[in-house]
């Protein structure tokens, strides 16, 4: 039997909470359906944990935040700080790929609330000899744990375990200071002042008593990913339209001779889609005509013939050792390689007489194809999740991913999964990442929220989203918001997309050269993971099949096209700023310090992001009108991040090249369609004294 996925709760049963537990965990967050699904970051980010922890009573408590990085069997502790209102909070850092724990622990401090007593009652003046007695009692406790092996609760960024030479030495110390403080010979203020000194504070909260602490029932996981996962720039190409000559078929080695095209306009990932052989039995022709000539290569994604599946390779793009070497030059040329992984077969693959188990089979013995009624898509067998024969089909699928692994690709596009069953991809992205935790994962699923976030959840790296369909101020600000100050934003890793090869929305169909220019800015500014269809968006490809379709017409994914890349009217240069700038800039790398800024024109977005350590901040001011020249005043306020000014700032276009003096408060933009739909400004705070700051500009 194939493993079972993992399930995951914080409370138990209460038969199992021991009487003597006083403190109470509540809250904890981030922590996903009640820690059913782990939380994601990449290599290097923090985790920021906070919880509820409180006992009865007036007691103080302590809680700590552990975390235990993949393979390890200790973890590492780091104390919680209070925040208000019962609230704790603690961070943990993770550098190594794959499944971290994370765990908060809680107890009665029985020492620091017997130090807050005693120092009221001083304070108050009441007699204190039955406390100091008491205290040292708990000094001398303290000391008894300091000599059990593994007994000291790390705190800070100290090692698991004191070591043993230490706790020695510690627990002699402690054990005299008990004695000190039990010594009536001395007098009251010398005890007094013993009781209350730091080193007597800092030496007993090193070995609390935490036999009676709790706990979650179970630990929460974050699921750490490779850096590319948090931030990437993809670029869509189909191999078949490469070639240099007209209509020939592209190969392989024609696509190696663009590898510098798609770099030096700065994207890190190439993608492309499927690369098997394509069925023949009904074959769709240019523009999805249900009669192809002889000439029409077919839809990619209607995969397999009798040369094979999806692990075979189009004959006409070449041999498995062309494509290693495209994943290799694509390499060099500092691009990754992402491969469209598409779960559906053509009447023609392999699989159809193999195991025709794993289709559905209508009354008539004929197989189920697709369909949207009344759309037919007679081209595609979906495959049947439901079959008995499911295990041998879930290992064929996940032997795919593996295949590709193996022939260095790392990450995958893939195509429809809320059409798949969920239990599947549970369970092979598991198994996938349990052996290449650097895998990528892109789910293109445009369906309902509660699936698209399902997917997520269940382990996909990054997702398709709604951008496309934003289209207004008003309507983006909401959807960026709920990606990003929601609970979303710590398992839903949101890739932008302004065209795909099947989406080519109104905006671009109707908005010209001005809606590519901002909508390419969006998705850039607006998410550290964007991709673009190329060439078809740098060459401002806008033309639709008919009125109100949102496919192309003469579709690529029907024909091969030729693409006259040198054009001068091409957005490659402006492109190329954008991604140069998304690498020089950290605050454009990252999502959750995206901060919304009003103006007076609803026409306008602004908006800003900036580094943890506000060192690089940058303010983006996009127009909504493709059509029309529009201006206004745009709240500006870096001041209100902590950023030390004398209100002024210089604001620099990186996309224009052209610089301007702001001030903390309302300043003026101007956006005009035909030069500059939109301003990416990189801020740069001004002393008045500082005249060679803007000169330096």
């Amino acid at each position: 039997m194939l493993p079972e996925y993992r399930v995951m709760t914080t409370m138990g049963p209460m038969t199992q909470i021991p009487g003597r537990v006083r403190t109470v965990i509540e809250r904890v967050y981030p922590s996903i359906d009640c820690g059913r699904f782990p939380i994601k970051r990449v290599t290097g980010e923090s985790v920021t944990v906070r919880a509820d922890v409180f006992a009865d009573g007036h007691d103080r408590v302590r809680c700590v935040l552990a975390d235990r990085a993949p393979g390890r069997q200790s973890w590492t502790e780091r104390e919680m700080r209070f925040v208000d209102n019962d609230r704790w909070e603690g961070s943990f850092s993770v550098d190594t790929l794959g499944e971290h724990a994370y765990t908060v622990c809680a107890w009665v401090d029985h020492f620091g609330g017997w130090r807050d007593g005693l120092s009221k009652k001083v304070k108050a003046g009441l007699e204190v000899s039955l406390e100091l007695l008491t205290g040292a009692n708990l000094v001398a406790a303290a000391a008894e744990r300091a000599l059990r092996t593994g007994s000291a609760a790390p705190l800070g960024n100290e090692a698991p375990h004191t070591g043993r030479k230490t706790r020695r030495s510690e627990a002699a110390r402690l054990t005299e200071l008990a004695k000190r403080l039990a010594d009536e010979n001395k007098t009251a203020e010398q005890r007094i002042d013993l009781a209350l000194s730091n080193e007597l504070r800092d030496l007993a909260l090193r070995y609390p008593d935490r036999s009676r602490e709790s706990r979650l029932d179970k630990p929460l996981w974050v699921r750490v990913d490779p850096e590319r996962a948090g931030f990437s720039s993809w670029y869509e190409m189909f191999p078949r339209s490469t070639s240099s000559t007209a209509g020939k078929h592209g190969t392989f080695r024609d696509c190696e001779r663009l590898l510098p095209y798609v770099s030096e306009m700065g994207f890190d990932v190439l993608y492309l889609p499927p690369v098997h052989p394509i069925g023949t039995t009904k074959r769709k022709g240019r523009n999805n005509t249900l009669t192809p000539t002889p000439d029409d290569p077919g839809s990619p994604w209607a995969i397999g013939s009798p040369e094979g599946g999806h692990t075979a390779i189009d004959p006409r793009l070449g041999n498995a050792e062309d494509f290693e070497s495209l994943v290799r030059r694509a390499g060099e040329h500092g691009l990754d390689m992402a491969l469209d992984i598409a779960f559906q077969c053509s009447p023609d693959h392999p699989w159809v007489s193999e195991h025709p188990e794993w289709f559905t089979i209508r009354p008539d013995g004929s197989v189920q194809f697709a369909e949207n009624p009344p759309k037919k898509y007679e081209d595609i067998y979906p495959i049947n999740f439901e079959t008995d024969d499911w295990e041998n089909l879930w290992r064929a699928l996940r032997d795919v991913f593996r295949h590709w692994l193996k022939a260095g690709v790392k990450i995958f596009r893939v195509d429809n999964p809320h059409t798949k069953s969920f239990a599947f991809w549970e369970w092979v992205i598991a198994e996938l990442k349990r052996d290449y935790p650097e895998a990528v994962f892109l789910s293109e699923a445009f369906t309902r929220p509660k699936v698209m976030y399902r997917l997520a959840k269940l382990g996909f790296t990054q997702s398709y989203t709604y951008f496309t369909w934003r289209n207004n101020a008003t309507e983006m600000r909401a959807y960026l918001e709920e990606l990003t100050t929601t609970e979303a934003m710590e398992f839903f890793r949101p890739n932008f997309w302004p065209n795909t090869p099947d989406i080519l929305h109104a905006d671009l169909q109707q908005g010209g050269r001005p809606a590519f220019i901002a909508r390419v800015v969006l998705a850039a500014t607006l998410s550290s993971n964007y991709g673009i269809y190329g060439p078809a968006f740098e060459l401002l490809q806008n033309t639709p099949r008919e009125s109100g379709s949102e496919e192309y017409l003469d579709s690529e994914k029907y024909e091969i096209k030729v693409w006259n890349r040198d054009d001068p009217d091409s957005l490659r240069p402006i492109i190329a700023k954008l991604n140069y700038a998304r690498r020089e800039h950290e605050a454009l790398q990252r999502n959750d310090t995206l901060r919304f800024h009003s103006t007076d024109n609803p026409e306008i977005m602004a908006y800003s992001k900036h580094s943890p350590d506000l060192d690089c901040i940058v303010f983006v001011v996009v127009s909504f009108d493709y059509q029309h020249a529009q201006s206004g005043w745009v709240e500006f306020g870096p001041s209100k991040l902590g950023v030390r000014s004398t209100n002024q700032y210089m604001v620099y276009d990186l996309l224009a090249e052209e610089g301007y003096r702001w001030q903390d408060g309302w300043n003026y933009v101007e956006l005009r369609p035909t030069n500059a739909p939109a301003h990416v400004f990189r801020v740069v705070p001004l002393d008045r004294d500082d005249d060679q700051s803007e000169a330096a500009w």
